[in-house]
């Protein structure tokens, strides 16, 4: 299928691992011209590396952390009109509720959310002049499932659903649209150790604490597993694309069956 990218301009933040990585590939397999952020240019270089020959000429970086205002302006210099933006970066951590000071909440809030208001602000006055754009927020299952072990970074993911449906709200009759990703446990080396981290056995193999943590903490994953990055992925390209122009203000569930309730 042609998603019919081909020429278009795509921002996907945190894009030199794990999910953002692989929508950056993804979107530059279907022709678009993707731009990447990330902290350092040494981890830049690493993920352009690492993307497939056939891609890489496609892609470029942009060091910038634009979990902060001065990072988010930095990338927006670089990078003055997109027409799809990608919210992907995002930071978790467990931590006991009773245990999380009043910094953290705010911190988490800030790259999770902030990170993804400032740069929808920035980019959305161009889409509307273009007359076209999709803004796109990784969130998670956890924006409807909030983890009891690390509730402030559910309420970060459920807000950027409210962000997402807000800005729909404001590009009725356009050919603009914003929507919500909601993938659930991914796989990734921050997963992976945090799966360790979970488990009643640290030390235990990375097989056997996915299986412990999907058998205490998720029951109702139907998958069972740890979803690939390229499953999320896949989605995210469609709505990127004109091909999902009738999708607006949604969040859609690429999250192997956690949540139960229907719609």
């Amino acid at each position: 299928m042609d998603l019919q990218l081909a020429g278009r301009t795509a921002v996907v933040t945190a894009g030199t691992a794990g999910i953002g990585h692989a929508i950056a590939a993804e979107l530059a397999a279907e022709g678009a011209h993707v731009v990447v952020t990330g902290r350092s240019r040494e981890t830049l270089e690493g993920a352009l590396a690492a993307l497939p020959d056939s891609v890489r000429d496609r892609v470029r970086g942009v060091a910038a952390d634009v979990g902060t205002a001065e990072g988010a302006a930095a990338l927006v210099r670089a990078v003055p009109r997109a027409d799809i933006l990608v919210n992907n970066l995002g930071v978790y951590e467990p931590r006991p509720f009773e245990e999380i000071p009043d910094a953290d909440w705010a911190r988490l809030f800030e790259v999770n959310v902030m990170s993804g208001v400032r740069l929808s602000r920035a980019y959305l006055p161009g889409m509307r002049a273009s007359g076209w754009g999709r803004i796109l927020f990784i969130s998670s299952e956890s924006a409807f499932a909030i983890p009891a072990e690390m509730i402030h970074y559910g309420m970060t993911k459920a807000a950027q659903v409210a962000v997402a449906r807000g800005i729909a709200e404001t590009t009725k009759g356009t050919r603009i649209t914003s929507n919500v990703v909601l993938p659930g446990p991914t796989r990734s080396a921050g997963i992976v150790e945090f799966l360790h981290r979970m488990s009643s056995n640290p030390a235990a193999s990375d097989a056997e604490v996915e299986r412990e943590f999907f058998e205490r903490h998720r029951p109702a994953s139907l998958l069972q597993r740890l979803i690939d990055a390229r499953e999320v992925a896949h989605l995210v390209a469609y709505l990127a694309s004109p091909l999902s122009s009738a999708t607006n203000g949604a969040a859609l569930r690429v999250e192997g069956g956690l949540l139960r309730q229907v719609g």
